[in-house]
């Protein structure tokens, strides 16, 4: 075969043309810059991050100094947003830390007036309580007392009864007005040991409308509207009147004959 031959049989060189390297080289260049730029840009910024941490954690000045400025102007509410991108980072931060002392004190005070809440809440619960006990007691205590001054009093009247059970057993033809006398004596004395007044008004005393119960207007020789009659005592305990003594009263037309008589003698 002819040297001509070989050559036109061997492959065709496959060499990349010089501006093809060239252009591929300045693109892998450009995405190198690029990783570094944006790596750059990323520890810069969790620079600043933390930068602003270790500023925000220990503000320099007066957390209500630095507030004061924006929270107390009402005039900057409109471009408040404007106002804050022009200060500087670390009087931002500043504020940021401020913001964050006066939201965790006001937080600590939050809690502290729930757990002051929830615990008069819970000594005004206890104090219902102890006071419907205390009512309850009260109210037993007395009922036992009503009973126990009921069963001393029943006690004591019955000796009365015994005594008017005797007088009664007696023989017919034997005087029993001796020992119902003295039975009443001591019915009198038991009333007199509660405290017990009988209301017995006198002819001719004052009627009483709360202590006197009028049945009936007779001729009298008592002053006109005086008491004339007692038909039935009445009782009083402690200053209230059990049952008002019923009477009768005069309507002065014998006083005014005793009265004529007495002027013509």
């Amino acid at each position: 075969m002819s040297r001509q031959d070989a050559d036109d049989d061997s492959p065709e060189p496959t060499a990349e043309t010089p501006d093809e390297t060239g252009d591929e080289q300045e693109s892998d260049g450009q995405a190198t810059a690029s990783d570094e730029t944006d790596g750059e840009s990323e520890e810069s910024t969790e620079t600043e991050e933390e930068s602003l941490e270790e500023i925000a954690e220990e503000p320099s000045e007066d957390p209500d100094a630095l507030l004061e400025e924006i929270v107390d102007d009402d005039s900057r509410d409109e471009d408040l947003t404007e106002f804050v991108e022009e200060q500087p980072t670390e009087t931002v931060a500043e504020l940021i830390a401020a913001l964050r002392a006066e939201r965790a004190e006001l937080r600590a005070e939050l809690e502290s007036e729930r757990e002051r809440a929830d615990d008069l809440e819970s000594r005004l619960s206890r104090k219902q309580a102890d006071f419907q006990n205390y009512k309850r007691r009260q109210k037993e205590r007395m009922e036992e007392e009503k009973q126990r001054a009921t069963e001393d009093l029943v006690e004591r009247l019955l000796d009365v009864r015994d005594n008017l059970a005797r007088a009664l057993d007696q023989d017919e033809d034997s005087d029993i007005r001796g020992g119902v006398a003295s039975t009443l004596e001591q019915f009198d004395e038991e009333l007199d040991r509660e405290n017990v007044e009988v209301i017995e008004p006198d002819p001719g005393a004052e009627v009483d409308p709360q202590r006197h119960e009028v049945l009936i207007k007779v001729e009298s020789d008592q002053p006109e509207d005086t008491v004339a009659q007692l038909h039935r005592p009445g009782y009083e305990m402690a200053g209230k009147v059990l049952r008002p003594a019923q009477v009768a009263v005069s309507d002065g037309s014998d006083a005014d004959a005793v009265e004529e008589t007495d002027s013509a003698e």
